[in-house]
């Protein structure tokens, strides 16, 4: 089967870069992707390339080449629908606020949605590909949904999860560690398998390009996840044992990362892992346990949680107790916001709970980050629901210099490990912050041996 339209229900963080790439490697096959967000979708349309409702370098140079020629963003949903012959699902699957599995089961509304509208809208044989991550059997409650709503068409359903890490989105879709598959072991499976993975084997090799049943593909998602986590969780409270032995993280994690059955990614301390995926898949994950009766399955992973949770909190607290123990009316300036560098996507962002902590306590917060909006900052305070909108308006300013962030300051934490922090005059920053001054390095990424020599007390986790 040769695909000539490709429609991808949801223009976010995932839907948007992964199209972006297909139509810049297929320049044969017509890819648009639809959202009811009519401001996103205007956004990917901009001819100012900067407006991009996602940040990723590179993602620009990928956008200004395809769009236009084979590469489409729209709000006609049913059209992109009806003209394609394969769909993929990319909408956002947060953890439920309600109900039964609330706080760790995948909240599935939005997915069951597409299936609804797709069934509705066919007018031919589709194939449907799972691109958001979703629990294990999702495929089959899709599979159910559009052969018992549909107009009696033939719909194959395909898992193809995404392993994106944000910041390098751009870079792992052009050279993927691996693209997985997941399809039926029928007829109608293996050729929607076979289309799809014609359509990545146009730039991976195709020894790269793994098949499985559906359900492993969707569980390998969920797994791999929660193996990061559970390693940056892991180092992390290595970190506090660090601190109380006077040894230094840094160097056991060298040294542990040598062992070639270990080796040496994430493992870097730091104030705690965010991002859409990693606490919602664990979480997830520790649903799946649970619902299955493999409790002691489910308090495993649910520890990685825990641990990362405190890691934030114990941050929190040692911004509080060195400042000796008062923070009200205090200035804490924020450097970065985003979860991690080379982003604008601040989701379960370590700086959004290690503010709440500290505006608990009636600080005062300026906060500077160089891709993430106003408008972001002040709505993840009021989403937490555990702060007034008027004392985040009073006691949070986001302003666009870092140098005003920590001018008067009483304390700067770095939260985010975006690159220009570690060029700044620190010199002028000393001089104009208050008197003794502090640095809390939460992404340990300044030179400790350096800023100390300035004048600042400083505060990096693991040692």
């Amino acid at each position: 089967m040769k695909i000539k339209n490709i429609c991808c229900i949801g223009a976010g963080y995932v839907g948007g870069p992964t199209m972006a790439v297909i139509a810049q490697k297929n320049p044969e096959i017509n890819v648009t992707v639809v959202d009811l967000n009519k401001q996103r979708i205007a956004a990917w349309n901009d001819e100012d390339l900067s407006k991009l409702p996602v940040y990723e370098p590179g993602l620009d140079e990928v956008v200004k080449e395809a769009r236009g020629r084979n590469l489409f963003f729209s709000t006609e949903v049913d059209r992109a629908i009806d003209e394609a012959e394969m769909v993929f699902i990319s909408v956002n699957t947060p953890t439920k606020t309600y109900g039964e599995g609330k706080g760790m089961a995948a909240d599935l509304k939005y997915v069951e949605l597409c299936a609804r509208q797709i069934a509705r809208v066919s007018k031919g044989d589709k194939i449907v590909v799972e691109k958001s991550t979703l629990p294990v059997r999702t495929a089959q409650a899709v599979k159910s949904i559009l052969d018992n709503t549909g107009n009696g068409f033939k719909f194959s359903i395909l898992s193809n999860p995404e392993f994106l890490a944000e910041g390098t989105a751009v870079e792992d879709l052009q050279s993927p560690d691996r693209v997985l598959i997941g399809g039926e072991d029928t007829p109608e499976g293996k050729e929607a398998m076979q289309a799809l993975v014609d359509i990545y084997a146009s730039w991976v090799p195709k020894e790269q390009i793994l098949t499985t049943n559906v359900w492993s593909s969707e569980l390998s998602k969920l797994v791999a996840n929660a193996f990061l986590a559970q390693r940056v969780s892991s180092i992390n409270a290595i970190s506090e044992l660090c601190e109380a032995t006077e040894a230094d993280v840094d160097e056991v994690s060298r040294a542990i990362g040598k062992d070639s059955r270990i080796g040496p990614k994430f493992l870097k301390a730091s104030v705690g892992f965010g991002g859409s995926c990693f606490q919602k898949d664990i979480l997830n994950l520790v649903y799946i346990s649970k619902s299955l009766g493999l409790n002691e399955v489910a308090d495993y992973w649910e520890q990685v949680i825990i641990m990362n949770d405190y890691q934030k909190y114990r941050f929190a607290k040692k911004i509080i107790t060195t400042l000796y123990n008062t923070i009200a009316d205090k200035k804490i300036a924020f450097l970065g916001w985003a979860f991690k560098k080379d982003t604008n996507d601040t989701r379960e962002s370590a700086a959004i709970y290690v503010a709440e902590h500290l505006l608990q306590e009636q600080a005062k917060i300026v906060v500077y980050d160089p891709k993430v909006t106003e408008e972001q900052i002040y709505s993840d305070l009021e989403y937490l629901g555990t702060l007034s909108s008027e004392d985040i308006m009073n006691r949070v300013t986001v302003v666009n210099d870092p140098y005003k962030a920590m001018d008067k300051a009483h304390a700067v934490a770095v939260l985010t490990e975006w690159d220009e922090f570690k060029s700044y005059d620190w010199d002028r920053v000393y001089e104009n912050m208050m008197k003794p001054a502090f640095v809390f390095d939460g992404r340990r990424l300044l030179d400790e041996a350096e800023i100390t020599e300035k004048g600042f007390k400083v505060y990096t986790i693991g040692k």
